[in-house]
């Protein structure tokens, strides 16, 4: 008897990693991406206007015209391909421009760039950044999901956004005097879109102007009065925020059975099935 096969959806926001697992990433976008390129060209610029400077002094005092040329060859080449590769590649796919805007070269299977992914970028960037003032890069940006240039396409790298947003406030619990009826309350029936707008709600009260809190409060609580039983005296903003904690606390246990029973079915195992993840089996050992 065959096993159907599986499919497996990754959005283009993730990452499969080598042990099937799904990595939710972020990719810088594209502004500030072409931000931290124009943070990086100015610094090339600087330093090739400070080492003509001295290349045209040295030239210049011992009278090596002949030797001019290849003096500019070679700062153009230190400047576009040299200094870009032994950067990215010593600072692990960062620059300063990257640093500016937080972000990080990284491979497309979300592991840090080497020396191979650093020199075909800046080698490519020569092209279309330098020689096509950056439309090349950007056209080719604009068109592909994760902004990623042509230097990008074919080392198999993109940009990973690196500054984490700030984590929202811990949610309230249940108010104070609700305690009984959280314990029999049956909150279960409530439609996805009511409870999200009741989360967002409890979430943005505090920060709420009183008149508009007020109103927004009792419009959100008649439409969960009618999947709420039983329905406890008290104002909207309560109901909504008592409403919204008891659903929480609820799934938060779920999802702690769930993980509970994982442990127990797989922390007494001596050995793990073959084929499975290493790393996920010690993983479970450590949980059991």
């Amino acid at each position: 008897m065959t096993t159907p096969a599986t499919t497996v959806e990754i959005r283009q926001d993730e990452i499969l990693t080598g042990e099937a697992v799904a990595l939710d990433v972020q990719p810088l976008g594209f502004f500030l991406r072409a931000l931290g390129a124009l943070i990086d060209v100015l610094c090339g610029v600087a330093l090739l206007v400070l080492f003509f400077f001295v290349g045209s002094l040295i030239v210049g005092g011992l009278r090596l015209d002949a030797l001019s040329p290849i003096l500019t060859i070679t700062m153009l080449v230190l400047v576009l391909v040299v200094i870009p590769t032994a950067v990215e590649t010593f600072s692990r796919g960062r620059s300063l421009g990257k640093l500016a805007v937080g972000g990080r070269i990284v491979r497309t299977d979300g592991g840090a760039t080497g020396f191979r992914q650093a020199f075909i970028r800046a080698l490519l960037g020569v092209l279309e950044i330098w020689f096509t003032f950056g439309a090349l890069a950007g056209i080719v940006a604009t068109f592909t999901p994760r902004s990623t240039r042509l230097g990008d396409l074919v080392a198999g790298t993109y940009c990973e956004r690196t500054r984490a947003p700030r984590l929202p406030p811990p949610a309230a619990p249940v108010p104070a005097g609700l305690d009984e009826w959280a314990a029999v309350a049956d909150v279960a029936r409530l439609p996805d879109r009511v409870a999200r707008r009741a989360a967002q709600f409890a979430r943005s009260a505090p920060g709420m102007e009183p008149g508009a809190r007020q109103r927004a409060a009792a419009a959100i609580a008649d439409e969960v009065r009618p999947f709420v039983s039983p329905v406890p005296r008290t104002d909207p903003e309560t109901l909504v925020i008592a409403v919204v904690a008891v659903r929480r606390d609820r799934e938060y246990v779920a999802l702690q059975r769930i993980d509970d029973r994982a442990a127990t079915l797989t922390g007494s195992a001596v050995e793990a099935p073959r084929g499975f993840p290493e790393r996920s089996r010690r993983a479970a050992s450590r949980a059991g």
